[in-house]
């Protein structure tokens, strides 16, 4: 690990300031990403930015049909509010089957998204939800926000502040989580809403968090996980790895999306 200078702001402005004044800066939330990559000497910022005393960052509230999370919001809370869980049942499921209680406790949802792992759960949230990604600087709608695998819209220096979801008819989460990180080798996030049926999977995609639209397709039609069965997920841009091959994810995007329906319509 190389030198650096550490600062813990106590309010956006500050850090934002600091970030301006210094020459190659990084944000760090919860540091489940951060610390490690800093540790392996892929990072080597000048300064390091702790936004975890700013307290405008972090909280939950639901107003208006929307649940807004503030992005040092660690993924503990999120999972035993109450708030979320009458809200969107489905977030607060997905948020407690985030690695252990370690990550749990430090995770945040904000650096969960600005890091956009391609096997994080919290990307197929706010996809599937179709959520409001809000910054120090401007809001990006979801479809807007993932870039491709770790990429992002993001701009140098902006700050993730909270991540607003709109509440849901119904909606459900499942995944197949490797059994040593945790992470999803596929997950999904299903949301019936007014203007339609949202699926999106995490795990599988070469480029990161996608829509299932042959899914969607077919929920529209009937919002029931048996006739998923005859529903063939195209294997085009999944991924491949030491875990699963391109076909096997196909088969669990189907296999986890059957089984996030049948969390939606409350048979579990």
């Amino acid at each position: 690990m190389e030198d650096f200078t550490y600062s813990r702001p106590a309010s956006l402005s500050d850090a934002v300031a600091v970030h301006g004044n210094a020459d190659d800066a990084m944000y760090m939330a919860g540091g489940q990403t951060l610390i490690p990559v800093l540790k392996q000497g892929l990072a080597m910022p000048t300064d390091v930015i702790d936004l975890g005393a700013v307290w405008q960052l972090d909280g939950i509230a639901v107003s208006g049909g929307t649940v807004t999370i503030g992005a040092m919001t660690r993924h503990a809370v999120v999972a035993a509010s109450n708030d979320v869980g009458r809200a969107i049942p489905a977030l607060a499921t997905l948020a407690g089957g985030i690695g252990d209680a370690q990550v749990r406790n430090r995770g945040t949802i904000g650096g969960s998204l600005a890091n956009n792992d391609p096997s994080a759960d919290y990307p197929a949230a706010v996809l599937g939800l179709n959520a409001t990604v809000v910054t120090d600087r401007r809001e990006l709608a979801a479809g807007g926000y993932f870039d491709g695998m770790f990429a992002t819209s993001l701009e140098p220096g902006e700050i993730i502040t909270a991540v607003k979801f709109p509440v849901p008819e119904k909606a459900g989460y499942a995944k197949f989580p490797n059994p040593a990180s945790r992470y999803a080798l596929v997950g999904v996030f299903v949301a019936k809403t007014a203007s339609g049926v949202r699926v999106a999977a995490t795990g599988a995609g070469q480029d990161g968090v996608f829509r299932v639209t042959v899914l969607e397709d077919a929920l529209n039609d009937d919002f029931r996980a048996a006739p998923l069965r005859d529903v063939t997920i195209p294997e085009d841009n999944l991924m491949t790895d030491m875990h699963a091959d391109a076909a096997y994810r196909a088969h669990l995007i189907g296999v986890m999306t059957a089984r996030a329906v049948a969390r939606a319509n409350g048979r579990d």
